[in-house]
């Protein structure tokens, strides 16, 4: 079992975020490349002390940029949209 403070990296704070929090009750996470749905919902229940109804978890691969004459890859990351229950709230920036 993987420890739940390395699964859960960072919340991503975008316009479809938002629209998908204040819609449709629903979070935005960037999450380690190797957690699968099981982990991310134990490790969200467990740090925020809310209830879970459904994980979908969308892998994206990094583009390629020019910077001049250099090209780089930005690195691949793997997101998760967490739906929270009906009465839950999760809000980071406030604290849970």
């Amino acid at each position: 079992m993987k420890n739940i403070y390395t699964i859960l990296k960072k919340p991503l704070f975008t316009e479809k975020g938002g629209n998908l929090k204040e819609m449709h009750n629903k979070v935005l996470v960037e999450v380690a490349k190797d957690a699968n749905k099981l982990d991310i919902k134990k490790a969200i229940e467990d740090i925020f002390k809310v209830k879970v109804e459904k994980i979908a978890t969308i892998n994206t691969q990094g583009k390629w940029k020019r910077y001049g004459k250099f090209t780089g890859k930005k690195p691949n990351r793997k997101k998760a949209i967490i739906t929270l229950k009906a009465g839950e709230k999760l809000d980071f920036i406030e604290g849970a």
